[in-house]
C-alpha cells in the first residue's frame, strides 16, 4: 500500500471513529435530555435515545461507553453557569457554588440523576470509570475557585487547590446522598467561611 493510500485510510478511520459529528452529537444529547424530562431515569436507555435521535446504537456507544457516561454529559450540559461564578472572593465563590449546586439538584431533578449515577458506579466498573473521569474534570474546574484566591493574594501560595476541590465535592456529595441539600443561606455562608478561613483561633 502506498503512503498516500495509508494516509487516506487513516483519515477515513478517524472520520468514522474518533471525530464526532456536531449535528449527530447535538441530536443525541437533545434526545437524551428530552427522554429524561419526559420519563425520568426509569425510562432512560441507549435504545430509547438512539430511536429518538435517529442515530445508531454503535455510534452512541462509540462516543459514550455506557448509559452513565451519556447521563453525565446530559447532567453537566444542564448545570447553570451560576455554579461557577467569580464573585471576587473565595468565600463568595464557595457560597455561590454551594447555593448553585443545591438549587440545581433540588429544583430540576438533577440531584436524583446524580444519585443514580453514584449508585451505578458502585456496581458497574464502566459506570465507575465514567464517574471518575467526570469527577477529575470537575476537580480541575472547582479548583479554579481556590486558584483565583491564590492569584489575588487571599490564600497562601502553598494551598493545594485540588485538595480544596476534593473537600468541597465531599461536602456536597455527602449532603446529596443523605438527603440534606437545604439551601439555608446562613448555614451555607458558615460552611464557606469555615472552609476558607479554617478552624484556628
Amino acid at each position: 500500500m502506498s503512503e498516500l493510500a495509508a494516509d487516506d485510510s487513516d483519515d477515513r478511520r478517524r472520520s468514522i471513529g474518533a471525530r464526532r459529528s456536531p449535528e449527530t452529537e447535538r441530536a443525541i444529547l437533545e434526545a437524551a435530555e428530552a427522554i429524561m424530562a419526559e420519563v425520568g431515569i426509569a425510562g432512560f436507555s441507549i435504545e430509547a435515545v438512539a430511536r429518538r435521535a435517529r442515530a445508531g446504537k454503535p455510534t452512541i456507544y462509540k462516543w459514550w461507553p455506557g448509559k452513565t457516561a451519556l447521563l453525565l454529559d446530559v447532567y453537566h450540559r444542564q448545570k447553570p453557569d451560576t455554579v461557577h461564578m467569580d464573585t471576587g472572593t473565595v468565600e463568595g465563590d464557595v457560597f455561590a457554588f454551594l447555593t448553585g449546586v443545591f438549587a440545581h439538584w433540588g429544583d430540576t431533578g438533577a440531584g436524583q440523576v446524580f444519585r443514580f449515577i453514584v449508585a451505578e458506579a458502585q456496581r458497574d466498573e464502566a459506570a465507575a470509570e465514567s464517574l471518575r473521569v467526570y469527577a477529575a474534570e470537575r476537580r480541575l474546574q472547582s479548583g479554579q475557585i481556590f486558584q483565583r484566591g491564590i492569584d489575588r493574594g487571599e490564600l497562601a501560595d502553598d494551598v493545594d487547590v485540588g485538595l480544596c476541590a476534593d473537600v468541597l465535592a465531599g461536602f456536597i456529595w455527602k449532603r446529596l446522598l443523605t438527603g440534606r441539600i437545604e439551601r439555608d443561606p446562613v448555614e451555607l455562608h458558615k460552611v464557606a467561611r469555615q472552609m476558607v478561613r479554617g478552624l484556628l483561633a
